[in-house]
């Protein structure tokens, strides 16, 4: 008998989350109709091991996982096409951001991460829209930002919009930001709030604001050398759960966010619903970023993004 063909997922969360429950359905997919010709193994937080959340990149190319998912904005450095879903405001609507992901924006920025990687892209998670955390005030508006330390993905469009709102961004992996931020050395941080909750963040900071400043995917990558090497029938049902597994995650996130913010008022912490003028005038803060954009990403990229084509 053959040997079976060894499929090691991870990802960097309790194996609570969202993500990890995808991983878990796409594996027990392929378990169900591939028997003994597969093995599947999980690694659910690389963080327990002593890894950093970005590790997660090389464990995956270098073999050592087949399979894991990270946040685009780690690969913005490496492909710069992908700092166009970085900018801010970009998506208004859950519904069209999924739409343009699953859509040509998504195959376009695929294609750019496949030709400079060792991945093969098969789809994207959902890491939704991000808000605004922290330990000193209520945040109403840009100048209510004036000065705060503020993690941010390891983005130069991200960094950028936080210089434009008046903070102090840090490019920090995830690893080090949380560790700051129990240690109370910076003073914010942006995520989705079940982020916010996953990590803990919200015992640490009072003050949560829904700014919904950007929209962030999580791309979901395998090592294409061994991708490649599998029999048809594998990779074309990989293929397929991964899709069921997007869907499927998706639907999760949408209850895990709502749970995220029961747990976040449980704390006692406020939470800061920003009126029309007040959104308004964050986005009106960073317009500088988009000529700035224009200058750095070609037409073709906006013309993907309908709130920014013309």
């Amino acid at each position: 008998m053959s040997q079976p063909i060894h499929i090691r997922m991870g990802g960097y969360g309790p194996a609570t989350t969202c993500f990890s429950l995808a991983l878990k359905r796409i594996g027990e997919r392929l378990a169900t109709e591939f028997g003994d010709r597969v093995a599947i193994k999980y690694v659910w937080n690389i963080m327990d091991f002593g890894y950093r959340a970005e590790d997660i990149l090389w464990l995956v190319e270098s073999g050592v996982l087949t399979l894991g998912y990270q946040s685009s904005s780690y690969l913005t450095d490496r492909i710069p096409e992908l700092g166009i879903v970085d900018l801010p405001f970009v998506f208004s609507q859950k519904d069209a951001a999924r739409a343009a992901m699953d859509g040509a924006l998504g195959a376009t920025l695929a294609r750019a991460i496949e030709a400079r990687s060792g991945f093969a892209i098969l789809g994207w998670f959902e890491n939704g829209f991000r808000h605004v955390s922290n330990r000193l005030r209520p945040v109403r508006a840009p100048a209510d930002l004036a000065g705060m330390r503020i993690r941010v993905l390891p983005s130069r469009i991200q960094a950028r919009t936080f210089e434009l709102l008046g903070a102090e961004p840090l490019r920090w992996d995830l690893t080090e930001a949380l560790a700051a931020i129990a240690a109370g050395t910076i003073d914010a941080q942006e995520n989705p709030l079940a982020n916010t909750v996953t990590y803990g963040a919200h015992k640490f900071h009072r003050f949560h604001t829904l700014t919904n400043h950007f929209y962030v995917s999580r791309p979901v990558f395998l090592n294409r050398p061994a991708f490649d090497a599998w029999p048809e029938d594998l990779k074309a049902a990989m293929r397929a759960a991964v899709a069921e597994a997007v869907a499927y995650q998706r639907d999760l996130a949408i209850a895990e966010e709502q749970e995220a913010r029961r747990a976040i008022e449980r704390e006692g912490c406020e939470i800061v619903e920003l009126t029309p003028d007040e959104h308004a005038a964050f986005a009106a803060a960073v317009r500088p970023l988009y000529e700035e954009a224009r200058r750095s990403y070609e037409k073709k990229l906006f013309d993907l993004l309908p709130s920014l084509a013309s």
